[in-house]
């Protein structure tokens, strides 16, 4: 990675956002903050594979640390497009088991992964077989009504198994039937507690939270109280991104929590 060496990799991040964090949009955050780790918006494997990849894969060097999100759940094309991306130059690979969109639903990936645990791990290690980059995994607390204890602990104790070690979780559930992806971002209630629960219970794991957090500073103050690795913003970062500034002194000062 091309952090600081005293700073964990994922103790701040900007989240991926469709639409949002293109290659420009990231660029002007890494003037705001020379240390957090940037995602892309969400690039599907058939995009890849098959579309305009040099356009959809481009980045300028200045955006290191930068992670590609991948949207998939078919085994052999993620591990060919992590490849790809990690050729690419890419510093991670992180997969997308979040999303509630019903176009990510028809393409049987995003937050449905979360009901396919076996899968998903299947996912991780052809991808981790095929680059020498860290895999990670974004993801929710589960869907519609499932139990979200349940959910998440099943979910994380067999992806984990695969070789992922590192686990964004945005601290909702994801409702797939009745609810826009706009109104995904509300409506679910958060549930914080339950991911500083995780942690505890895998100390193992790096468990990021994602979710709700309002700004750099809260993001900080929210893991410093919960224990946990390090905080995603999201739309916050977007929207208020003078708010980045903040996050190099912030986070820096956190490198020993």
């Amino acid at each position: 990675m091309h952090n600081s060496a005293d700073i964990p990799p994922h103790r701040f991040s900007a989240a991926p956002m469709m639409d949002w964090t293109d290659r420009h949009c990231r660029f002007f955050h890494r003037l705001l903050s020379a240390h957090a780790l940037l995602y892309t918006e969400m690039v599907t494997t058939g995009a890849i594979l098959h579309g305009p990849r040099d356009r959809l894969l481009a980045f300028d060097p200045a955006e290191h640390p930068v992670a590609l999100q991948l949207g998939g759940s078919e085994p052999d094309d993620l591990a060919t497009a992590a490849r790809i991306g990690a050729d690419a130059g890419y510093d991670e690979i992180n997969l997308n088991c979040g999303c509630p969109s019903e176009r990510v639903q028809k393409g049987a990936f995003g937050a449905c992964l979360m009901r396919e645990p076996a899968l998903v791990a299947d996912c991780v290690t052809a991808m981790r077989g095929a680059v020498d980059i860290p895999v990670t995994v974004k993801c929710r607390l589960g869907v519609d009504d499932d139990d979200e204890e349940q959910r998440l602990f099943q979910f994380v104790e067999q992806v984990s198994a695969a070789g992922c070690k590192t686990f964004i979780v945005h601290a909702r559930k994801a409702w797939l039937k009745g609810l826009s992806p706009k109104a995904n971002r509300d409506i679910p209630p958060l549930n914080y507690p339950l991911v500083a629960k995780l942690k505890r219970e895998r100390p193992d794991l790096t468990i990021i939270l994602n979710g709700g957090l309002a700004s750099v500073a809260a993001s900080s103050e929210t893991i410093t109280d919960l224990r946990l690795d390090g905080a995603m913003l999201g739309r916050a970062a977007y929207q208020n991104p003078w708010d980045l500034a903040e996050a190099d002194p912030i986070f820096l000062s956190l490198i020993h929590i």
